[in-house]
């Protein structure tokens, strides 16, 4: 029965978040925001709401593995795994404005999120308390606040993007908005606890569980919303939504689940955090010759692979 709820759940989080995404990029298009601080800002915020919920839920059911675990693993999984196969359906074009902001703040919050969770120097897990939550709080209001600043500012240097959707009207946007976010509340509290079921009936810890199930499910939109941009050449919005939801994931989640509680992880490794800051530098690696090609892509994909084997057979 765990299985046929984590499955209905999962179905349940993905529909959630495409409203939710649906009506948060039409409310933007509204406005006239560009394509990638649609991506980072909107897109990027409405498709990680399912990992907001995930690691809430588990913070408050005083779950930190899978709190932490959630959003460690998304962001290694949104980078290797779903940039990678993004990268492999169309060569993702990274400008000069990624590589000197964007990508470089994601890897900074990258450091800072390892920096807080364990005690840097023998390894051992610390304490995500709530005055480090309040400053990964006022990170995520600074990232927003400079992001639309400069939106603002300069003039988008972007091509059109092809067959966009039409405005909604905004009262359907609103009830899009509202409706994706209920059914994700609900679908991900099901989720957590069905996942966490499973994970102690085959005898995984809830680390393992956290970085390789909850975080691939949870990230599904992100997939959805990556590859959709990606056939139709908006790779700017593509680049946009993984950039974003990964800072989201740790400033904004994490900030918000060590509200709930004082997080604490003693199977999150040090090993799980190099990988998450590597994967979050491998944009601004392959980014030097202007775009991520399909090799790259690959090499991505490879990477997530041996990662998922590292912990498996560990």
């Amino acid at each position: 029965m765990s299985y046929l709820i984590l499955i209905i759940s999962l179905v349940g989080i993905v529909f959630g978040a495409e409203f939710l995404v649906a009506g948060s990029v039409s409310v933007a298009r509204r406005y006239k925001v560009s394509d990638f601080v649609i991506g980072a800002a909107i897109v990027g915020i409405g498709t990680s709401m399912p990992e907001l919920v995930v690691s809430f839920f588990g913070a408050l059911k005083g779950n930190a593995d899978v709190a932490i675990g959630n959003v460690v693993g998304s962001n290694i999984f949104n980078v290797l795994g779903i940039l990678g196969l993004t990268a492999i359906c169309f060569p993702i074009a990274i400008d000069r404005k990624n590589m000197t902001f964007e990508i470089p703040f994601c890897i900074g919050v990258s450091v800072i999120l390892t920096l807080l969770a364990l005690n840097f120097f023998n390894g051992t897990p610390a304490t995500i308390g709530r005055v480090d939550g309040i400053i990964l709080l006022l990170l995520f209001g600074g990232y927003m606040w400079y992001s639309f600043a400069r939106d603002k500012q300069n003039t988008t240097d972007e091509a059109p993007v092809e067959a966009k959707e039409p405005i909604l009207a905004l009262w359907v946007a609103l009830l899009k908005i509202v409706g994706g976010l209920a059914l994700l509340i609900t679908s991900c509290d099901f989720f957590v606890d069905n996942a966490i079921v499973i994970a102690k009936s085959w005898g995984v810890s809830d680390a393992i569980i956290s970085l390789t199930l909850i975080a691939c499910g949870t990230s599904l939109p992100e997939l959805a919303a990556s590859v959709a941009a990606a056939c139709k050449k908006n790779t700017q919005l593509a680049l946009g939504n993984i950039v974003g939801s990964n800072i989201f994931n740790i400033l904004l989640i994490l900030g918000v689940s060590s509200q709930v509680m004082p997080l604490v992880s003693a199977d999150i490794t040090l090993v799980d955090y190099a990988v998450m800051i590597a994967a979050a530098a491998f944009p601004l690696l392959f980014g030097f010759k202007g775009k991520i090609g399909r090799v790259g892509g690959a090499v991505m994909l490879l990477c997530f692979a041996l990662y998922t084997w590292y912990l498996i057979a560990g």
